[in-house]
């Protein structure tokens, strides 16, 4: 069970029971969906948490590479045992993910990580095809907002793909989060499949037929596929040689 509570523009994560097979993914999960809504960031309290195997720890170092490129938000994990932090020590994950003895002194490591200045945009959209159009044109008003007008093509393009996808592979209402980080632009698709994007050859059309994500992937300098506990955010980081 994971309880979640802010403290300024920290979460904290409060994981109890135990940590085996059964349970990883839905707590790699709960903390990367902690991570996407982009905290200073993500504090987990593991002082309840059981761990029968020592490899288990591996979900921290987990959840940390699906958030690494974006949101980029640092991982933290706070244990007053000593075995629990150097069993984490020891398994590598301590590299990647720092672990503290108290939680006022992970919040004191957090407040030193340096965060760039983000604009961000969410807007839930129709499980239809107007949601084409209406993503458009959102795109089109954050981004003149935000001075990014060279990147509206772009960025038009990868958020038509991801909800083209949305809506024939899945039976959700997309969901899309358009960001400005300095001189980049993220745009993320959220929907309640569990079943990761993926790069598919169309084998039986030949080289005639292109797939959205092969557009994607010329278009923009990383994509990724994020997964939550609520299904995945599929996510395109463009920048400035991206321009159409």
């Amino acid at each position: 069970m994971i309880a979640t509570d802010r403290h300024g523009d920290a979460s904290i994560l409060r994981a109890v029971g135990v940590l085996d097979s059964s349970t990883y993914r839905g707590l790699r999960d709960s903390v990367i969906k902690a991570a996407l809504d982009e905290p200073r960031a993500v504090i987990v309290d593991v002082n309840r948490l059981a761990v029968p195997s020592q490899s288990a720890w591996s979900v921290f170092t987990s959840a940390r590479w699906h958030v690494n490129i974006w949101p980029d938000v640092p991982i933290l994990l706070v244990s007053a045992d000593i075995h629990h932090r150097r069993a984490i020590a020891q398994c590598g994950v301590a590299r990647y993910v720092p672990v503290h003895p108290t939680c006022a002194a992970a919040l004191v490591a957090a407040a030193d990580f340096t965060r760039h200045s983000r604009r961000r945009g969410r807007t839930e959209l129709p499980s239809s095809r107007v949601s084409i159009g209406l993503a458009r044109a959102m795109i089109e008003e954050w981004l003149t907002a935000w001075s990014c007008e060279r990147l509206i093509p772009v960025a038009s393009t990868v958020a038509t793909v991801f909800i083209e996808n949305v809506l024939e592979h899945t039976d959700s209402a997309p969901v899309l989060v358009v960001e400005n980080c300095e001189d980049t632009v993220t745009v993320a698709v959220e929907d309640c499949s569990h079943l990761p994007a993926a790069h598919h050859e169309d084998t039986g059309h030949g080289a005639d037929v292109v797939s959205g994500l092969a557009i994607v992937s010329v278009l923009c300098r990383r994509w990724g596929s994020t997964p939550t506990s609520s299904g995945k955010t599929v996510w395109a980081l463009v920048g400035s040689e991206n321009e159409l």
